[in-house]
């Protein structure tokens, strides 16, 4: 028995750890996107091309007609965006290659975190300093829970959840935590407020 759960822990842990290392490692697309341009040269908002963000669980990926309303004038013969032109002219979207997959036991709302002052670079990182993106840490259950027991420490004025580049300010994250009506500590870590 003691044999079964040994073989067990390691078939677990080596499958915990490449999970882990495959999220950290970029992610390629079908098209060459920099984020560190877009986001971080340009300044497009995370909204631009994640539409439902601030009112789904989904952030939602760009359909052909968000990078056609610059590249159909901004270089529209280049290679990189072939397939771009491509799916424009078929009608057939993009398959973008999802850079996070959370479990299906995981309930998660984009919206929600949105509407509560929580910033996107507190899960996803200075996107706008990535290349090409990838998930910068394990979205594990010890780090939601660290953000569930402690919000004050990572929210933010709702018109600065956008801001790759905002310093959260815990004193200014107690007034927020009351001013946005979150709930405690308590129900935050509730297993069914992710388990559903």
């Amino acid at each position: 028995m003691l044999g079964i759960f040994a073989l067990l822990l390691v078939v677990f842990s080596g499958v915990a750890v490449g999970a882990f290392e495959q999220r950290t490692l970029p992610v390629d697309q079908p098209v060459p996107f920099s984020h560190a341009f877009h986001a971080g040269g340009l300044g497009l908002s995370c909204r631009y091309c994640h539409p439902s963000v601030e009112r789904a669980a989904y952030a939602g990926l760009p359909p052909t007609e968000t990078c056609m309303t610059c590249h159909t004038f901004i270089k529209p013969d280049s290679p990189n965006l072939a397939l771009v032109r491509k799916s424009w002219e078929t009608g057939e979207p993009i398959r973008w290659n999802r850079v996070i997959n959370l479990p299906d036991f995981v309930y998660f709302h984009h919206g929600a975190h949105v509407a509560k002052g929580v910033g996107c670079a507190e899960c996803h990182g200075r996107v706008d300093q990535m290349t090409v993106v990838y998930q910068p840490q394990a979205f594990t259950m010890k780090f939601c829970l660290s953000c569930h027991r402690n919000p004050e420490a990572h929210l933010r004025p709702r018109e600065q959840v956008f801001n790759m580049a905002y310093e959260p300010d815990p004193e200014l994250g107690k007034k927020l935590k009351e001013a946005y009506a979150i709930r405690s500590a308590e129900a935050l870590t509730s297993c069914n407020t992710c388990h559903r």
